[in-house]
């Protein structure tokens, strides 16, 4: 057993990592997260965390680039200060969709992300929702994925009418994540039938489904330009579909979505607070942000204690 806790947290989401702290009981260690003059990441870690089970809460969105350097950088000073064990705790696994060779020459950077954490010292992650599950075999450390599902189900539940309600995957790749969103509350299913035409674009054709007169879900891991969110919702309304609402994990929102998400026929967009909301997305007025501090404190408290994190999976 490891001495106490310690909580250190980046500035990704010092909301979020307050919202944990609250929710587990314990204190945000004092971690001076900076920049030298040049742009380099500077870190103090200004608290004793030898021997201690030491958390960093840090998602890795928007700057991508700099979030992840601080995170590696948080947990190499953490790891020379001879902490017991280093969490990161990634709300949000950026690099997720590059998880996979879809060119001659092209990268896996979401198995290069991993490999930086392992080197950085981290001696397992605690995240949510990955973009491919899979991508958890791209550690040779543990890591927990928790699912933000029944939290955002639970939320969404409130504004529908479960018998008159159809579950949206906006792809064939998200059934699965749909059809377990749809079956606790007896809700019908239905694909939109996409075809991508090149990054961040994409087409949809059809509907594999009855949409007609029904209020539609569309559930997805995230949005980021809302293409694909957008379309198919153009998609429903032309089927007749009576009211349209949107669910996804992660709100990254980078480009355009925000301006397509206030111009589209979604009625909500309920997200988590993985990731900030934009002030435009809060001004807009068409996001509901659904807490997750509570789930991963949970986790945090079981693995901490060395107790099983497997309830938090349903």
């Amino acid at each position: 057993m490891y001495l106490e806790l310690r909580l250190l947290a980046g500035n990704a989401n010092p909301v979020l990592a307050a919202a944990i702290a609250a929710a587990i009981g314990a204190p945000l260690g004092n971690a001076r997260v900076g920049k030298f003059s040049d742009g380099e990441i500077q870190v103090e870690i200004e608290d004793n965390v030898r021997g201690r089970d030491v958390f960093l809460i840090q998602p890795t969105c928007f700057p991508a680039n700099d979030n992840l350097m601080e995170l590696l950088i948080m947990a190499d000073a953490c790891k020379r200060a001879s902490a017991g064990r280093i969490t990161a705790v990634i709300p949000y696994y950026g690099y997720s969709r590059q998880d996979r060779k879809v060119a001659p020459r092209a990268p896996i950077s979401a198995k290069l992300v991993a490999d930086l954490l392992t080197t950085a010292g981290i001696d397992r992650v605690l995240t949510m929702d990955l973009h491919a599950g899979q991508i958890q075999g791209f550690f040779n450390i543990p890591v927990d994925n928790l699912y933000a599902g029944p939290t955002l189900r639970a939320a969404v539940a409130k504004h529908i009418d479960g018998a008159n309600t159809v579950i949206v995957s906006p792809d064939a790749g998200g059934v699965e994540r749909a059809r377990g969103f749809a079956k606790p509350l007896g809700a019908g299913l239905a694909i939109i039938d996409k075809r991508r035409s090149g990054p961040n674009q994409s087409e949809a054709l059809h509907i594999i489904g009855d949409v007609k007169e029904k209020d539609c879900v569309i559930v997805d891991d995230m949005i980021d330009t809302a293409g694909t969110l957008t379309k198919a919702a153009s998609a429903l309304k032309g089927g007749g579909a009576r009211r349209i609402f949107a669910v996804a994990t992660h709100p990254v929102l980078s480009g355009p979505a925000i301006t397509r998400l206030q111009e589209s026929d979604v009625e909500r967009v309920f997200v988590t607070d993985s990731i900030p909301l934009r002030p435009e997305a809060v001004a807009s007025g068409k996001f509901m942000q659904v807490p997750v501090a509570t789930l991963l404190a949970e986790a945090m408290r079981s693995i901490h204690s060395n107790d099983s994190v497997s309830r938090l999976f349903r």
